[in-house]
This record gives C-alpha cells, sequence and structure tokens, in this order.
C-alpha cells in the first residue's frame, strides 16, 4: 500500500465529512423559502429535514458492512459522487415531493461519510497520535452544525435557496480526485466476498428509520396521542429486537454486535450519547429561549452561540495534544464536570439576564465538550481491531447522531409540557383575593389609562397585560427546568468513567 502523506488524508475524507454535517444543519434557515417557491405547506417543507436525517441514520450503522462488500475506497467514491449528484438534484427540484426523494438519497450517500472518515482517520495516525486525529475529526464535527446556519441563511438571501445544494457540488467533484489519489484500502478493507444478510438490512432500515421518525416528530404529533407515533414505536421496538436476535447468529452481520463485549466501548458510547445529547439540547434551547423571551434577533441569537462554537474549536487541538500526554480519564471527567456546570448555569437564566451572562455558559459548554469528545473517541476506540475499526466507528457515530435526536426532542418534550405545569401553577394566584394580583391589575389598568385607553378597556387590557407576563414567567421556569435535566444527566454519568480501560502505552 502506497504511503501518503497522513495530512493529505485527513484532509481529502474531511471534506466530504463536513459537507455532510453542513446539509444536515444548513436547510433549516432557508425552510420558508423552499415552501414558498414550491408552494408546500410547512409540513410537507419539514419532511425535506427529516427525510435526510433518517435516511442519514439508516445507513450509518452499516457503514463498516458496506465498506467490506464494496471495497472502502470504492463505497467512499460512489457515496461521495451520489451526495454529489443527489444535491444537484435537489436544487433543481420542481415539487416538495421531487426535494424530498432526492434528499433521501443524499442522506443515504452521506451517512457512511462520517464513520468512514473517522476510521481512515484512526488508521492513518499511528497510536501516540489518535487523539490529535480525533481533534481534527472533532473539528469537522463541530464545525458543520455551527456553519451550517449562518453558510444557509447568507447563500438563500444572496442567492437563493437553491445554491445551498448547489455549493456541494464542487467540493464533491474535488473530493473525489483527492479520494482516488490519497486514500488506499489495507487488505482487510478490500472488497470481500459475502453472502448479503437481508433480513439484518430490513430490520435495521425499520428500526432506525422509524425511531428517528419517532424522535423528529413526536413532539409535533403529540408524541403517543398520535396513531402514527404509537405505531412506529412499536415498529422500531420489534424490529430492533428481532435485528439482535438475526445478527447474533448470521455469519456475516451487518453490524458486527461483538464489539460490544469490550465494556469500554459500551461504556464510552454511553457517555458519548448523554454529553451530545445535553450539547444539541441546549443549543436548540438557547436560541429559542433568547428569541422567544428575551427579544433577541436570529442574528444576535448567533452572536451569543458562535463563541462557544469558537471556544470548541480552539480547545480541540489542545486537548489533542493533551491526550498522548497523561491519562484521557481525567481530561474527560474535567470536561462532563465543565459541561455540567455550563447546563446548570443556564438553569439559573431569569428575563433579566444581559449578552454576557448568556455567552460565559454557551463557551463552557463549548470547552467541556471538546475536553469530553477527543479523548473519550480515542479511550473507546483504542482497544478495537483495526479490522473491527469501520464496523466500531459507525455503532459510535450512530449513537452520537442518536444522542442529538434524543436530546432536541427530549428538551422540546419537556420545554413543552413543564410550561403548562408552571401556568397553571401560576394561574392560582390571579384570584379577586391575592392583594398583590389586585395591585398589579390596578396599577397596569392606569398606565393603559395613561395611555389613552378608554377605563372600560384598560381594567381588561390591565388583566391582560398580567397574564401574558406570567406566560412569559411559565415559559422562562420551563427553560430553567430542561437545563437542570440535562445537569442532572451529566452528573449521572461521571461514575462511569472510572470503569473505563486506558488506552494502550
Amino acid at each position: 500500500m502506497p504511503r501518503v502523506n497522513k495530512w493529505l488524508v485527513a484532509l481529502t475524507v474531511m471534506i466530504p465529512t463536513l459537507m455532510v454535517i453542513v446539509d444536515t444543519s444548513v436547510v433549516n434557515v432557508s425552510l420558508d423559502h423552499i415552501r414558498g417557491s414550491l408552494s408546500a405547506g410547512i409540513d410537507e417543507a419539514t419532511w425535506s429535514i427529516t427525510s435526510y436525517l433518517a435516511a442519514n441514520a439508516i445507513i450509518i450503522p452499516m457503514a463498516g458492512w458496506l465498506s467490506r462488500l464494496f471495497g472502502r475506497k470504492r463505497y467512499l467514491i460512489s457515496s461521495v459522487a451520489l451526495f454529489t449528484v443527489s444535491s444537484l438534484f435537489c436544487g433543481l427540484s420542481w415539487s416538495i415531493q421531487s426535494l424530498v426523494v432526492f434528499r433521501v438519497l443524499q442522506g443515504l450517500a452521506g451517512g457512511a461519510l462520517q464513520p468512514i472518515s473517522q476510521s481512515i482517520l484512526l488508521e492513518t495516525f499511528p497510536v501516540y497520535q489518535h487523539g490529535m486525529a480525533m481533534a481534527i475529526f472533532g473539528i469537522g464535527i463541530m464545525f458543520g452544525p455551527i456553519i451550517g446556519p449562518v453558510l444557509g441563511g447568507w447563500i438563500t438571501d444572496s442567492w437563493s435557496w437553491h445554491w445551498i445544494f448547489f455549493v456541494n457540488i464542487p467540493f464533491g467533484i474535488i473530493s473525489i480526485f483527492m479520494t482516488i489519489l490519497f486514500i488506499f484500502d489495507p487488505p482487510y478493507m478490500k472488497k470481500t466476498k459475502m453472502k448479503i444478510d437481508y433480513w439484518g438490512l430490513i430490520l435495521l432500515t425499520v428500526g432506525v428509520g422509524c425511531l428517528q421518525l419517532i424522535l423528529d416528530r413526536g413532539q409535533r404529533e403529540d408524541w403517543f396521542s398520535s396513531d402514527l407515533i404509537t405505531w412506529m414505536t412499536v415498529a422500531s421496538v420489534a424490529a430492533l429486537v428481532f435485528f439482535i436476535l438475526v445478527e447474533r447468529t448470521v455469519k456475516e452481520p451487518i453490524v458486527d454486535l461483538k464489539v460490544f463485549k469490550d465494556a469500554t466501548f459500551v461504556l464510552g458510547n454511553v457517555i458519548l450519547f448523554f454529553v451530545v445529547m445535553n450539547l444539541f439540547g441546549s443549543i436548540v434551547m438557547l436560541p429559542i429561549y433568547l428569541q422567544t423571551l428575551m427579544g433577541y434577533t436570529a442574528t444576535l441569537s448567533g452572536f451569543v452561540l458562535g463563541p462557544g462554537g469558537v471556544a470548541n474549536l480552539l480547545c480541540m487541538p489542545i486537548v489533542g495534544q493533551l491526550v498522548s500526554r497523561g491519562n484521557p480519564k481525567w481530561l474527560i471527567l474535567f470536561g462532563i464536570l465543565v459541561t455540567a456546570y455550563a447546563s446548570y448555569q443556564m438553569s439559573r437564566f431569569n428575563l433579566q439576564v444581559d449578552f454576557n451572562a448568556v455567552v460565559w455558559p454557551r463557551i463552557m459548554l463549548g470547552i467541556g465538550v471538546a475536553f469530553v469528545f477527543i479523548p473519550l473517541t480515542t479511550i473507546s476506540l483504542s482497544h478495537i481491531r483495526k479490522e473491527e475499526m469501520g464496523n466500531a466507528s459507525a455503532v459510535f457515530n450512530l449513537l452520537r447522531n442518536l444522542g442529538g435526536s434524543f436530546g432536541v426532542a427530549l428538551s422540546a418534550t419537556i420545554l413543552a409540557r413543564q410550561a403548562q405545569v408552571h401556568q397553571a401553577r401560576l394561574t392560582e394566584h390571579l384570584t379577586p383575593f391575592d392583594p398583590a394580583y389586585v395591585l398589579s391589575a390596578q396599577q397596569s389598568a392606569r398606565t393603559l389609562l395613561e395611555k389613552g385607553i378608554e377605563a372600560s378597556q384598560a381594567a381588561q387590557g390591565g388583566m391582560g397585560l398580567i397574564y401574558q407576563r406570567l406566560i412569559r414567567e411559565a415559559t422562562m421556569l420551563s427553560f430553567n427546568d430542561v437545563f437542570y435535566l440535562l445537569t442532572v444527566l451529566m452528573l449521572l454519568i461521571v461514575p462511569l468513567v472510572y470503569f473505563m480501560r486506558r488506552t494502550p502505552k
């Protein structure tokens, strides 16, 4: 196998990885433009996001198996080519239905790129530089969600929504040529003649696909009040249970479950799941809190999220160096505690916080996640044989993606449910027998009278103003509950770090 400069290999695999991650979030900010252009409803338009995420989630765990079936280099080139072509057709879509179909193809093509890139990096860099390899991978993983919404908004405003897909084409072509020149398969990743596990393929597709759809649309459909969500849950659980049973018996499984015999790998997946749940739950809730309660614009909300992303990117290379110089478990523990503290600070937000008070917890969150992600990935995969690395990294990336989906779904659900609870509790005090309420109503009515409102309407308006304040307070308390829950979940995983094995010297 020819020797290629490891930094060229890193650049080659990170270009398509970054494309895939950016496309996960780039459509969000352009949804209104897409909906208007294609004459679609809000629910129809959101399928352009949901379909991509579901297709992506289905392919991720199959990445190792598909690499062995077709040969990793051949499969990587085919995936990038399909992603590039489907991006072209996404931009040329003539209806919302055609866009959804091409987004599914995009998701199927892009799903394998993250685990393949991660396994190639770990094979290319020597063991003592695995921390730096994961720092490079982590920069791409974290940079995508930061740049995606900004890039999508700028392209849509400057040109049109079609170009958020067209910009992938030159990068896709460059990536294909670089893969041809710089990526070579080791003997164990060459094309292998295998009997296709059709039952495993079907069950994994149904199980993971339905699970992703449940998480994405559950809160919108009011969870198990919806027959659709209920039946998809039954289908997902049944498919995944049968999938596990099938994979334990077939000779050449799509996902080799033997990798779960490594306790450190299992613990690493659990910790990663909860850390990413915290990260995505926080960065989704923060803009909603700022824009709905604090009156921030979308741009100003971006300025709040941005410094945390920058802090994360700056810390990644530093942590990558520290991993090889000491016990990575201490770095993981430090990162978890910093992340938990950042979430706790967010749980203390109120309706009077200033810009700096909101920015600093976000910066701490970025630092904490950087200190967890790199050493955790390094330890979790350090005991895996190179021949099994593709399969292990596919599982690892699937758990990371599902952690993000669970984090968003859980946070949105808690926010909605707790807002109703707090509203009901606060409303109990809005009675004529509560002196504070009566005084506040009179003051509000007097304020309206001074603005020229008629006396008959001022009394009603005064009560209306109080009720609006009550809704804001109830919503604020529900945001506090979300961040507090994320804090508790982070602290619960601290003991797991103790049981992880250190990386081999």
